[in-house]
């Protein structure tokens, strides 16, 4: 993959706060097919940056093209173009909590295909419920009702209810046990294959990073100082950088994904 196969292209963004500067000329390719997964400290705007690659917040400057449109055009056809095409992960699922699992995926459904009969839209919804890993009768049930791991399976089922090919999750492993963790990310890694989803993961989650990610970009100093493969990111001269990969905790995970990819 290259520049060339980019559908997300952000050029000088730049994203204020009042007085506080988040980001000032950051620059990311998103290239189609692949796994990128967004690093960075807290509140170095990894989710603003989402926020404002899917159109839900107006930077202050900047260029930002998604899927071939302009994601800042202020015009409902390019907003539109990005919302059937995009699916969202939110933390946590962000979950309607009155509706049911089911009645949450069929939200876009109703929304962009408002002449689906009720019995196709119901079986869509239990399509992408199955896809999300989540047993059918999940279907019926409330957020409430559901565990962690699976109000994110649910919310991850919203996302792909309109079967976009760009694929956004913000913190997707957050608060799972490893063992959850690790079947969220192989998961991912088999909805990409089998969709052909290019995907966006903003996380913290290093054995994500090691595990399934193509290339990382990390967010520091109020831009991407780096996007690359793991190998070459944990190497880069940078203190956050080395503090965040080559910590014991990095170390473990670096040692963890090297073990998982000479096993049979």
């Amino acid at each position: 993959m290259s520049a060339d196969d980019a559908i997300v292209r952000v050029r000088g963004l730049v994203n204020r706060f009042g007085a506080q500067v988040v980001h000032d000329g950051l620059d990311l390719d998103v290239r189609q097919g692949e796994i990128i997964g967004v690093v960075g400290g807290s509140g170095s705007g990894k989710s603003v940056l989402m926020r404002s690659i899917i159109a839900l917040r107006t930077p202050n400057a900047g260029t930002i093209e998604v899927l071939g449109v302009d994601a800042r055009a202020d015009n409902a056809t390019s907003r539109l173009h990005i919302e059937r095409n995009t699916g969202v992960l939110f933390q946590d699922g962000a979950l309607f909590s009155s509706l049911s699992v089911g009645e949450n995926v069929e939200v876009p459904l109703k929304e962009h295909h408002p002449g689906l009969a009720d019995g196709l839209r119901r079986e869509l919804a239990l399509l992408k419920v199955k896809l999300s890993g989540l047993p059918a009768d999940a279907i019926d049930k409330l957020p409430s009702q559901l565990s962690g791991g699976m109000r994110k399976r649910a919310g991850l089922a919203r996302a792909l209810a309109l079967d976009p090919p760009l694929l956004f999750l913000d913190e997707p492993t957050a608060g799972l046990d490893p063992i959850g963790a690790a079947a969220f990310d192989n998961l991912i890694l088999t909805l990409r294959q089998a969709l052909g989803l290019t995907v966006f993961i903003i996380t913290h989650d290093l054995d994500t990073l090691y595990a399934i990610c193509d290339r990382v970009a990390v967010i520091a100093d109020r831009k991407v100082v780096a996007t690359g493969k793991i190998g070459d990111i944990e190497r880069l001269d940078h203190p956050w950088v080395q503090e965040y990969f080559n910590g014991p905790r990095g170390r473990a995970a670096r040692e963890a994904g090297q073990r998982a990819a000479v096993e049979p």
